[in-house]
């Protein structure tokens, strides 16, 4: 079982979690904000991981530090369980609709962090979440993880169906490149022979 634990405190945020990726879509989730909690367990439940996170942040100041912190640790949880990365397919992407919204997310779990992020989102907040911390969110992951990420919203009417559609997408295209292939059981997914 490919799984890892973290804790990582600051003066700005407290925050632990545990990753399981061959997991069953089990979640226990409390960052303090209502609506990043749910993405981050519908991103769990359809990504098939088991996640626990736990994050006390200075939300009396504003939720950067937060949000952010939490992507940091996600990041760290998956590079933490995916070892050396021998025998997974590395790359994902999925296309998902959310009713009247559809996204799509292409990750590659290369070693090199890129982030590209259109989310066509055109309010501050959705439920108790500012929408502009969500990229320092993909951010904070792709540097911890090592990956590269390009999630974009082609268009929707709906803010949090937009929001939603993006991290399902996430969970199905992290799903498939965290995944192991048997032909590819002692070799690493790359040319280089270095991830």
């Amino acid at each position: 079982m490919r799984e890892a634990r973290i804790e990582r405190n600051t003066k700005e945020t407290q925050i632990t979690g545990a990753l399981r990726i061959e997991g069953a879509g089990n979640y226990r989730i409390q960052t303090g904000i209502r609506f990043l909690d749910h993405m981050l367990e519908l991103f769990t439940k359809h990504g098939a991981f088991d996640l626990e996170l736990s994050a006390r942040g200075d939300l009396d100041v504003d939720q950067h530090h937060t949000v952010e912190d939490v992507g940091i640790v996600l990041g760290d949880l998956f590079s933490k369980a995916l070892g050396d990365r021998r025998g997974i397919n590395r790359a994902g992407y999925f296309v998902q609709s959310m009713d009247e919204s559809l996204a799509v997310v292409a990750v590659d779990l290369g070693g090199r962090p890129a982030l590209v992020y259109e989310q066509q989102v055109n309010v501050v907040h959705v439920g108790d979440l500012q929408t502009e911390l969500l990229e320092d969110f993909f951010s904070g992951f792709v540097n911890h993880a090592g990956a590269n990420l390009h999630a974009k919203v082609l268009y929707g009417r709906s803010n949090h169906h937009k929001i939603e559609a993006i991290f399902k997408c996430f969970a199905r295209a992290m799903r498939y490149a965290c995944s192991t292939d048997d032909r590819l059981k002692d070799q690493l997914p790359s040319t280089k022979g270095l991830l």
